[in-house]
């Protein structure tokens, strides 16, 4: 026989027989319809997060509920100014000058203030339904991004009797597009440019209302519309949300806009009571969301979610001296609380001698109905959960129980609703009992009011208020446990299948523990199991049908019992597997469970990591003191590869320690630039030094050639012109205000040629990854802002040192096993041709991918968090105000570090000759231990930043089933061609 072996696991191809092609082609059709499976199943378990968590709370069919007394105001005007901070509103400038110097008299003189607390997430659209509706957003309104009303929902305008609105056109048409009593305008999308200064946005739609108001002087009919009663007034002011994207609340042109904001705040105060003068209209300033240090929002960070709020005109109280004992009792919640409820005064703010009365913000819309419809005559929003902020409101002790009462039925008529929707589609309803008797509490406070004792009924109000909305929240979350239960099961019912699959198609144990004709691909399906199972499905689907159960719940319980019913199928093979886990070998059984609990404690490890980054620093702090020791011992002559592994490791560790918000840093953009291809030229010097090398040849293939000879130098030429390119771009831009066309002409440009560069070079394992390597840095670097360009470098470095420990590995292995008996263990087992079986000892590729696939996302900040994304990474490409084009770019961004860590993994299974896609089902494996403990730290209470941050991080490791397999198809166009070291090039002597 020829030299034919790799180290015992590979035989030259022999003639196959006619079953074992069918087999293959059996083993194919199997696995697509089992990836088709995962890929349904995690997309329909990721939304049963909206069934749990964000099931939406509107509920229709309610009356309203009016307020009984007279209305002091006639009409309302709000202004929103997008994106303003707390601090940046209320603090002085560097010469000690606030920078709203009117609204900070009418603090002092004329009205109240306070802070209102926004929750996650801190976007636009959601702040909006707080402020406007009364409600946290909708959450199915996210599958539109939050621009369209996927349910209808009532609002202040929609109370009104004609609402005048200017401003975002992301925002004005969503409230007020298909409301016929609104007069609306707002500007083109084209005006949302981030290379201006965009305080013109804010200018325009004064402007806007200034030109109505004017005409309405000689125009009959618009003068009656705004001079009737119940009329509101709907500025939307953009420009410091898009200034402090573009340039960050810090800077110049965003702390200018503030001043903007004040004087239109002036204007139309002015202009309103110069065209009234009946001293009948109320005035409230805030805005729905603030901006982080780094120029983004969504989060819940204090600096986003704090925002400004000021009140004045008829209705609203004057301001009061502080102190202890007129301070509102804030102790009326929704079911979040905000923690940064009452913290002290800022000394710098200079308003710690008025009373300040916080917010959260969705009780500003009760607010406002309290100066709509109490003061406007108008009935509460009825979606409306927010809590009256009485301290803003200038009534006498009967007119505020009344408020509050209003404000209370109208919580109590949602209660009720929800309630009977629930009783009349459950066949064991189990009621909220503390609401039992709600009619003889709100008796007892009508009696009350009628004799006077206003003290003792606002107490009761206040607290049947609290009873009715923690209702809400029981219903809310009525099929909590039923739905979570269901899902577990069906995780745990996927993760054996998995199991199944692998054991059956990738491993020698079919041979071992089941008869030939069993083995792999003639299976007798009991038909008792499938029946049984069938039986099972149709009973939960009629119960479920007649509890008029949501879609997405027959689609659990389906697949549930679906995974379930393929598992007891093959209750043969687990029967025999069972038997020989226990047999007389316990060793077998110890290795096992060995193998799955470190395992399992990696996981666990990269589950907390997701909430303490710094678990990667120590995990390559450890692995780069352990590793090299065993290099050392290892390879039979003296290296230089243990100090590369120490040092590559211990470089990307650092990174970890290092903020989430990313500095600015374009002149370390550009030495990245340099190092990538000092990287890379140290690559092309192995290549090229390497040839007589035996450790080499796994990995070296100087047969294989590039499509032409110039290929590494032209992709070094192109990282050199990206990095130019970033200082160019972000100096112009930054000096002149714009990006050149030509500029970003070069930009687009570099960035496609260099990603198709990597296609035409050599196919052996490290002229290839070197290409990609180089070939992907053009873009990341155009799309870096700072140290993540570095990181990039380091994620490289260390994914290169993976696959020289995995090639030492198989260097020094010695089978332990002659070639008959390696054909006869796998004579039943349909492997692609050269690929061997997978034993235990590989389950740590997928642990290994997992801890960098993992680091990736979280190696240059927390990309579970929606304002991790810097939008400022894509002005060198675009910078007119594109979400979808900018959004594409951010995720391709996010994608590259990916892109490397599955091309290095590719490279190293076929490197050591096992299945790929048998690798595969194992990281989703790895993946979906980590979704079930996410989904078991998924909260429904405690604050929302906390809630928020949970839920996101099931979706991200849920969603890797998907996402890993998108990466699988893409990368798979560059590695798909990889050749690592043929059977026929290596002696006999290594077996």
């Amino acid at each position: 026989m020829e030299d034919q072996v790799i180290l015992g696991l590979g035989l030259k191809p022999r003639p196959q027989s006619a079953a074992r092609i069918r087999g293959r082609r059996w083993l194919k059709r199997r696995e697509i319809w089992l990836v088709a499976l995962g890929i349904a199943l995690h997309a329909v378990y990721m939304l049963s997060i909206f069934d749990i968590y964000f099931k939406s709370p509107i509920v229709h069919g309610m009356d309203p509920v009016s307020p009984r007394f007279t209305p002091p105001a006639k009409r309302l005007v709000l202004l929103v100014a997008d994106g303003l901070r707390a601090d940046k509103f209320f603090e002085p400038d560097s010469d000690g000058n606030y920078r709203a110097p009117f609204l900070r008299s009418v603090i002092k003189g004329q009205g109240r203030w306070g802070v209102s607390h926004a929750r996650p997430p801190t976007e636009s659209r959601p702040g909006h339904v707080a402020i406007i509706a009364g409600f946290y957003e909708d959450p199915s309104a996210v599958t539109k991004g939050w621009k369209a009303n996927p349910v209808e929902f009532d609002s202040v305008f929609n109370k009104s009797q004609h609402t005048f609105s200017y401003g975002s056109p992301d925002i004005v048409p969503i409230f007020c597009g298909a409301l016929p009593h609104s007069s609306w305008k707002s500007y083109p999308h084209e005006y949302e440019d981030f290379a201006t200064d965009a305080s013109f946005l804010d200018e325009w739609s004064f402007d806007q209302f200034k030109s109505i108001v004017n005409r309405s002087r000689e125009e009959p009919e618009l003068k009656r519309l705004i001079q009737q009663d119940q009329v509101v007034i709907f500025l939307h002011l953009l420009g410091c949300d898009s200034n402090g994207h573009a340039h960050r609340p810090f800077s110049p042109i965003y702390l200018n806009n503030v001043k903007v904001v004040d004087r239109i705040a002036k204007g139309v105060y002015n202009l309103l009571e110069d065209y009234f003068q009946d001293n009948q209209t109320a005035y409230i300033f805030t805005a729905d969301h603030g901006m982080s240090d780094k120029g983004s929002h969504g989060d819940g960070h204090w600096s986003n979610t704090d925002t400004p709020l000021v009140a004045w005109g008829a209705g609203v109280k004057h301001p009061r001296p502080a102190s202890n004992n007129n301070h509102q009792d804030h102790g009326e919640r929704f079911v979040d609380e905000h923690d940064m409820h009452d913290t002290p005064t800022p000394t710098n703010w200079g308003l710690g001698n008025i009373e300040r009365v916080d917010v959260n913000q969705a009780d500003i819309a009760p607010l406002m109905v309290v100066l709509c419809s109490t003061l406007l005559g108008l009935p509460c929003p009825v979606n409306s959960v927010g809590s009256l902020p009485l301290d803003y409101i200038d009534l006498d002790k009967g007119n505020e129980v009344e408020a509050v009462l209003a404000n209370t039925k109208q919580i109590l008529s949602q209660f009720l609703r929800k309630s009977q929707l629930k009783q009349s589609n459950s066949f064991r309803f189990k009621p909220f009992e503390p609401l039992a008797h709600y009619t003889s509490i709100l008796d007892q406070i009508e009696s009350l009011i009628s004799s006077g004792d206003y003290e003792l009924a606002m107490k009761l109000s206040r607290n049947l208020r609290s009873l009715a909305l923690d209702g809400l929240h029981y219903f809310q979350t009525y099929d909590w446990f039923m739905l979570m239960s269901v899902i577990i099961l069906g995780y745990i019912g996927w993760m054996l299948c998995l199991i199944l699959h692998v054991l059956q198609s990738y491993t020698s144990l079919p041979g071992k523990i089941l008869k030939k004709e069993e083995a792999v691909f003639t299976r007798d399906r009991p038909t008792k199991v499938y029946l049984c199972g069938s039986l099972i499905m149709a009973s939960i689907f009629i119960v479920l049908y007649l509890e008029h159960s949501p879609p997405l719940y027959h689609a659990y319980s389906a697949m549930t019992v679906f995974l379930w019913t393929n598992i007891f199928s093959e209750y043969r093979f687990l029967r025999a597997l069972w038997r020989f886990l226990l047999a007389k070998e316990s060793f077998r059984f110890i290795e096992f469970s060995a193998t799955c609990a470190v395992s399992i404690i990696v996981l666990e490890l990269l589950v907390r990591s997701f909430t303490q980054r710094i678990m990667y620093t120590w995990c390559f702090l450890i692995v780069g003191a352990i590793a090299p020791v065993y290099l050392i011992k290892s390879i039979p002559w003296k290296s230089g590869m243990p100090i590369f592994v120490w040092l590559s490791c211990w470089f990307l560790s650092v990174f970890t320690l290092m903020p989430a918000e990313i500095p600015d840093n374009t002149v370390l953009v550009t030495v990245s630039g340099v190092i990538i291809v000092v990287i890379g030229g140290v690559s092309r010097y192995l290549y090229m030094h390497t040839k007589d090398n035996k450790y080499w040849l796994y990995i070296i293939n100087h047969d294989s050639k590039p499509s032409f000879p110039m290929l590494f130098h032209l992709q070094a030429l192109l990282v050199a012109l990206s990095s130019v390119l970033v200082y160019l771009s972000t100096s112009h831009r930054t000096e002149n205000r714009e990006l050149l066309p030509l500029h970003q002409t070069m930009n687009w440009s570099i960035a496609g040629l260099s990603l198709v560069l990597p296609l035409f070079s050599a196919t052996d394992l490290l002229s290839r990854l070197t290409s990609i390597f180089l070939g992907f840095a053009p873009p990341f670097l155009l799309l870096s802002i700072g140290y993540e360009a570095v990181f990039y470098g380091a994620l490289g470095l260390a994914l290169f040192g993976w696959i020289l420990f995995e090639n030492a590995l198989l260097y020094v292995s010695k089978p332990r096993k002659s070639v008959s008996s390696f054909d006869i263990e796998n004579d039943n087992i349909i492997l692609e041709e050269g690929d061997r079986c997978l034993q235990l000892s590989d389950m740590r590729i997928p642990v290994v991918f997992m801890v960098f696939f993992n680091i990736a996302f979280f190696g240059t900040g927390n990309f579970a968090s929606i304002a991790s994304f810097e939008i400022s990474s894509v002005y060198r490409f675009i910078t007119i105000f594109s979400p979808f084009l900018m959004a594409a770019l951010l995720i391709f961004k996010l994608f590259i570090p990916f892109m490397l860590v599955i091309c290095a993994f590719s490279a190293i299974t076929k490197l050591v000759r096992v299945p790929r896609l048998g690798c595969y089902f194992l990281v989703i494996l790895c993946s979906d231990v980590m979704t079930i403990h996410f989904f078991f730290l998924v909260k429904n209470t405690g604050s929302w930043m906390e809630i928020g941050n949970s839920i996101s991080h099931f979706g991200i490791v849920s969603a890797q089933v998907v996402f890993v397999l998108l990466l699988f198809a893409l990368t798979n166009v560059y590695t798909k061609g990889i050749q690592t070291h043929s059977a026929n090039r290596v002696s006999r002597k290594t077996v």
